[in-house]
């Protein structure tokens, strides 16, 4: 009996030593560099954004920096997850912080509309209950999502000010990066999420395969992030609108009007038609490619996360017409709207005379802050449909062709795309 319990203790022992070895080796591994912080580790991308390409969007001009960073306080920052020999692990988040101060005491006006409601965002309820958001916005993969809200939570409850804190209302959007990633292994957790935010930053924002965006398809080309603005004029106000997304969503792509994906040969429900029509017929489509592309599939399910911000004076209400707005620029792009697609905009101002500021005893009883009124809206509104649709093509032109779990996504070809684009006179060069 004292050998067996011996030999018993001897096993338990390996055992814990074994098991602790290999989450050493995974720990090391996601702490290398097959874990990369795309700012200031990822290699360089040389592919162009939409609109150092030609492609510009609409009228209104851009912020400085074309990007959700225009907007004064706002930063983003991505961690990118790419692990395995055979790349079985390709998924990331991305953090998006109204402001460099402590959120849960000074929170910013938030809203959140909803396009589709077949996806996990976490948090949205409070949001539109009080309009506030107390907390970074995180966009990651969608079973990520609990494991991101409770690093959140970690996060915000260790920020100093916050010892006595017992609600955290964490937002955390998701998009299904699933054929690319190991998505049931869930390998976005706490380092994570410190990470993201960490390395938060104005400036120049990383697009493309990135962050939230690294494992995600869109239109059955690689997806990710991408990022625009628009400043109105001093006689409007002078506000900025920025916007971030997280592309992973199908339909028939169509830049500035153009049907790219049809003349590609790569659009939702490309195959149903051509199966009908051969039938009697084969199905010839003007202008398209008659080449089966090389991409992913192109399905219309999937996900779409927007993100708004803006320096313009406006509250709960007007922020949920504004974030309304960006689903018509995420039409413009042939988005198909699919049941198992969720679509998702989050709006926040940045305006630091709207923070509602919470002390140990009590918040700030009211406010004199004069808001922009219904009138003045409707410069927003075209602001944040332009900067939607060209943040949509920027993830797109800026994505890398991607291998994950035995299957390739290609990249949006640009040069057959710059020819489609001039054939239909949709360059601005």
């Amino acid at each position: 009996m004292l050998l067996a319990a011996l030999l018993t203790c001897i096993v338990m022992l390996a055992t814990s030593i074994m098991m602790t070895e290999r989450n050493a080796v995974r720990a090391d591994a996601l702490n290398a560099d097959e874990r990369l912080t795309p700012a200031s580790q990822a290699g360089a991308n040389t592919r162009p954004r939409a609109r150092e390409a030609g492609v510009v969007v609409g009228i209104l001009p851009t912020g400085t920096l074309n990007a959700i960073t225009d907007v004064p306080g706002v930063a983003v920052g991505h961690v990118t997850v790419v692990v395995g020999d055979a790349v079985t692990v390709r998924t990331g988040a991305t953090a998006i912080l109204p402001h460099d101060g402590n959120l849960f005491r000074e929170k910013v006006p938030g809203a959140v509309f909803i396009g589709n409601a077949f996806g996990k965002l976490a948090g949205s309820t409070q949001v539109n209950e009080l309009g506030e958001i107390e907390t970074p916005i995180m966009l990651t993969s969608t079973l990520n999502v609990p494991r991101v809200a409770d690093a959140v939570i970690d996060y915000m409850l260790a920020l100093p000010g916050n010892e006595g804190v017992q609600s955290i209302n964490p937002l955390v959007g998701e998009t299904n990066d699933g054929y690319l990633n190991d998505i049931r292994g869930r390998h976005v957790g706490r380092d994570e999420v410190f990470g993201a935010i960490k390395h938060a930053r104005g400036g120049p924002v990383e697009e493309g395969s990135v962050g939230a965006g690294t494992g995600t398809v869109a239109f059955g080309f690689k997806g990710g992030i991408g990022t625009s603005s628009r400043k109105l004029p001093a006689s409007l106000g002078g506000y900025t609108v920025g916007v971030l997304v997280q592309t992973n969503f199908g339909g028939i792509l169509t830049i500035n009007g153009a049907p790219v994906g049809r003349e590609l040969g790569q659009y939702y429900l490309k195959d149903e038609l051509e199966r009908t029509q051969n039938q009697s017929r084969p199905l010839v489509i003007p202008g398209a490619s008659q080449i089966k592309p090389e991409a992913g599939p192109n399905p219309a399910d999937g996900s779409v996360i927007i993100v708004i911000a803006t320096d313009a004076p406006i509250d709960h209400r007007n922020l949920q017409r504004l974030a309304a707005r960006s689903m018509m620029g995420l039409a413009r792009t042939g988005a198909a709207g699919s049941n198992g697609s969720g679509d998702y905009a989050i709006a926040f101002s940045a305006a630091p005379e709207l923070r509602i500021r919470v002390t140990a005893n009590d918040r700030n009883p009211k406010s004199n802050v004069v808001l922009l009124s219904n009138e003045a809206m409707s410069p927003l509104f075209l602001a944040v449909i332009e900067a939607t649709e060209e943040a949509i093509y920027n993830s797109l032109f800026r994505a890398t062709r991607a291998t994950g779990r035995g299957h390739t996504v290609e990249a949006l070809p640009l040069d057959r795309t710059l020819e489609i684009l001039r054939k239909h006179g949709a360059l601005s060069k």
